[in-house]
């Protein structure tokens, strides 16, 4: 990674990035010790023009435009502030990925750091602005000596170019905050993301309108407009394609470790999206008694089962969110196949109650059910079924919810209120998660010895329909034996 060639001690006037107040970030150990006045000078020229002129809008702009809209008819007369959030710090001066706020994505479709959507109350409406950081100014150096220019990090888009793709007017971001102070009316703002703009607005904003407006923006995301369902089914194929590489290098995978399962799909997702969704669980053996095991750095042996949960992010931004459990050698055990076949039955049950106007609970109960069952049949708990059930007394094996809803997060809508998420009902467009599972502890005493070590997790990502629901991820087997056929064949091409 090259070193930054700041000065260290830099002259305040000829090299700012657009103000006094912001100074060129400078790095202490630096090898130069300073810009002459011929090298700047030298740098200020000789450069082409790189405008970029007849950009075509961004496919989903009028979905964009369409959920401004409706933003502004929930809150008319407020001022709306939307950010994207800033560069976080990884370790000194490295920063982990930039991955704008989901609330933005979804009303800007930008990606861009820094940013703000602004929807500021205009003739019984709203008037919307997209605040982004110029193009690097080359006049003060800005552009080669800060560690955010564009030589360091790459080409900004003009705001003029920002206009055409987003469909919005354009404004420097770096005016906002003091526009933002001194501007008066009721506000709110989705927190959480930039702490520069939250200051900004501090004695304008109040935490529970804030809340309000940030619960909206997740309810909103609950019903997918048809330029979603295509991004959400895109992701899944390629989450597809990535679980058909795991399988088909699996005999590398037990040479090293679990760490070969996830770089093996990471590649896909990097290849194909924009990144994975979240932190891909690879967990093998006892392993997948553990539900979020991203450590990843266990044995892969034969015999033993792979709980793979992953998925891809599209370039969009939207995660599928996939879980098979597969046996390492290509096919299940006895015991293996018990238990695998009790957890399909279950995901089967919970997927058949996923329909329009039933209850978001309705398919978590319908999988818990059937576990429940299985496990007062095979002894390990106590009947009747009714009574287990009231008494939660099965999640000592089964642990989590059975799905949630999917989209921009891959927990998404996670601040929508109860009574529109949780205890609400399905309409077409949703999208969520089927994924019941059971986890058998190794250290579990309450079970027999052949059960312990043994987690089974099987997930699809299922989207609502006028007539029932579809399946965006049946492009993976489910049921055990043509996981085995399917896995044989992969191994075989």
């Amino acid at each position: 990674m090259a070193e930054e060639l700041t000065p260290e001690t830099p002259d305040p006037e000829a090299e700012t990035s657009g103000s006094a107040e912001e100074p060129i970030k400078q790095r202490k150990n630096g090898l130069y010790p300073g810009v002459s006045d011929e090298l700047a000078e030298n740098m200020k020229s000789g450069w082409a023009d790189t405008a970029l002129h007849g950009l075509r809008p961004i496919p989903q702009a009028a979905e964009t435009a369409a959920r401004r809209a409706a933003l502004s008819a929930r809150f008319p007369g407020e001022r709306l502030v939307v950010p994207a959030g800033n560069l976080k710090t990884r370790s000194n001066d490295t920063e982990y990925a930039f991955r704008a706020s989901t609330e933005y994505a979804y009303l800007t479709g930008d990606q861009t750091q820094d940013g703000v959507l602004v929807l500021e109350p205009h003739d019984g409406g709203h008037r919307a602005t997209v605040y982004l950081l110029p193009r690097s100014n080359r006049e003060n150096g800005e552009f080669w000596l800060d560690g955010q220019g564009e030589l360091w990090v790459g080409r900004r888009h003009s705001l003029d170019e920002a206009e055409q793709l987003l469909g919005l007017p354009a404004k420097d971001v770096r005016e906002l905050p003091a526009a933002l102070t001194a501007a008066t009316g009721p506000v709110r703002a989705v927190r959480g993301h930039d702490a520069g703009i939250e200051a900004a607005l501090a004695d304008k904003v109040t935490a529970e309108r804030d809340e309000e407006l940030r619960a909206h923006l997740s309810e909103a995301r609950a019903v997918k407009d048809a330029f979603e369902i295509g991004e959400l089914q895109k992701a899944v194929d390629s989450t597809v394609r990535g679980f058909e590489d795991v399988v088909r290098t699996l005999d590398k995978a037990e040479a090293t470790s679990e760490r070969y399962i996830e770089g093996t799909f990471f590649l896909r997702a990097r290849v194909e999206g924009n990144d994975i969704g979240y932190g891909s669980i690879c967990a093998a053996g006892p392993h997948a008694t553990t539900l979020h095991w991203v450590r990843n750095d266990g044995d892969v042996r034969s015999g033993d089962l792979l709980l793979l949960d992953a998925g891809v992010e599209t370039h969009t931004l939207y995660t599928a969110d996939v879980t098979r459990t597969l046996p390492i050698n290509g096919s299940y055990s006895e015991i293996q196949r018990k238990i695998y076949d009790a957890v399909y039955e279950s995901q089967e049950a919970g997927i058949a109650a996923v329909r329009p106007g039933a209850k978001y609970r309705d398919f978590h109960d319908a999988s818990q059910r059937v576990l429940a069952e299985k496990l007062v049949e095979w002894g390990l708990l106590e009947g009747p079924v009714e009574r287990a059930l009231e008494l939660g007394l099965q999640r000592r094996w089964t642990l989590h919810g059975t799905g949630h809803m999917l989209g921009l997060d891959v927990h998404d809508c996670a601040a929508a209120r109860r009574e529109a998420y949780v205890d609400g009902t399905l309409e077409p467009g949703m999208c969520l998660t089927v994924e019941p599972g059971l986890y058998f502890q190794a250290d579990d005493l309450t079970v027999p010895e052949e059960y312990r070590g043994i987690g089974v997790r099987i997930e699809d990502d299922i989207l609502v329909t006028e007539d029932g629901n579809r399946n965006l991820s049946a492009g993976l087997p489910r049921r055990a034996d043509e996981v085995e056929a399917w896995m044989a064949a992969l191994k075989q091409s």
